[in-house]
């Protein structure tokens, strides 16, 4: 799932990928794994704490009967099957590039700066059936950890369930089996995890889809497509090489343009157009304004000044921003209601 700059000719892409490889069976220190996993990338585990600020806010439902407890369990169950499902989509992803040798180039002539560490298969601190082997047993503990908050769950509408069994079966298919960011769906399944993170925990929790959360999912699952979209900018040369099909090399630069530029306006329209449909609170766009403000700001930076990785990190800052927003927002209403 991470991109990263391209600075050698794609056509290097098919060299062998790494220039030392563990011996098989060679014992593997934790911190491999680790970073096999990317466990520091936490940006869409913040779907857990804003479902749980979505749940104070409507206070009501099916959680107030079951309890603090089970709740709260269910929301660390959820939040455990995120991970270990994380840990399985960059861990295949990581597989499917050290054979395809595109890692090999974005991390290659320049590996110091590249931080090869986070490559181990590159960088050879781990065998590709070490990978693999960890690949499948992250795959089963998010299972594991899913069927038990569905089990413990204090509503399971049918919705809820299936958007459940989506994410288990489609979640670590990002570059493996289907390979949906490879096929022409890399946008979609960015936003859509976001997504799917957020709507099928709130409905297991109240057995209700409010028209309030389902604008906070959509604005929640943007945020990742909106860093994404500004990598896959930058790494044109190596996703055509690979064949990776992503908007940035199917279309022209004015077209790339335009795209992110028409994602951005989508969030700001959700923003302001909820609050307008009375669907949010009145002060919703208020309160995001610096948002919407930041946006536009990443898009200068990206497109207009042509610093595309700054405006990726700057994009990855403003999704934890608005996550943060996102739950002062839900507390608030849970407090004053939402006419403040």
């Amino acid at each position: 799932m991470e991109h990263v700059a391209v600075s050698a000719a794609p056509e290097a892409a098919v060299a062998a990928p790494g220039a030392a490889i563990a011996p098989a069976g060679a014992p593997a220190a934790w911190r491999a794994y680790a970073r096999l996993a990317k466990l520091d990338i936490y940006d869409y585990y913040l779907s857990v704490p804003l479902v749980a600020a979505m749940v104070v806010a409507t206070g009501s439902g099916a959680t107030v009967g079951a309890g603090v407890g089970v709740t709260l369990a269910v929301l660390m169950l959820f939040l455990g099957g995120e991970v270990a499902m994380s840990a399985a989509m960059c861990t295949f992803d990581d597989v499917t590039g050290y054979r395809d040798g595109s890692d090999a180039v974005n991390y290659g002539p320049d590996a110091p700066a590249r931080r090869l560490a986070r490559k181990p298969l590159v960088a050879g601190t781990l065998t590709e059936p070490q990978a693999i082997r960890f690949g499948w047993a992250t795959v089963a503990a998010c299972v594991l950890c899913w069927l038990a908050a569905v089990a413990l769950a204090p509503a399971r509408p049918a919705w809820a369930v299936a958007g459940v069994i989506a994410l288990a079966v489609c979640g670590f298919q990002y570059s493996w089996w289907l390979r949906i960011s490879y096929n022409g769906f890399q946008e979609f399944f960015l936003a859509a995890l976001g997504w799917l993170f957020v709507l099928p925990l709130y409905g297991l929790l109240t057995g209700r889809f409010d028209g309030f959360v389902a604008v906070q999912a959509l604005v929640f699952g943007l945020g990742p497509l909106l860093f994404g979209v500004y990598s896959n900018t930058n790494d044109i040369p190596g996703d055509r090489a690979v064949g990776r099909k992503t908007v940035a090399v199917l279309v022209s630069p004015r077209g790339n343009a335009a795209f992110v530029g028409g994602c951005s306006a989508l969030e700001a329209a959700l923003l302001v157009g909820s609050a307008v449909a009375g669907i949010a609170p009145w002060w919703f766009p208020l309160v995001m304004a610096p948002v919407m403000a930041l946006r536009a700001r990443q898009w200068v930076l990206g497109f207009v000044r042509g610093d595309i990785l700054i405006a990726r990190r700057l994009g990855i800052h403003l999704h934890r921003l608005c996550c943060a927003l996102l739950v002062g927002v839900d507390l608030a209403v849970a407090v004053f209601g939402g006419g403040l």
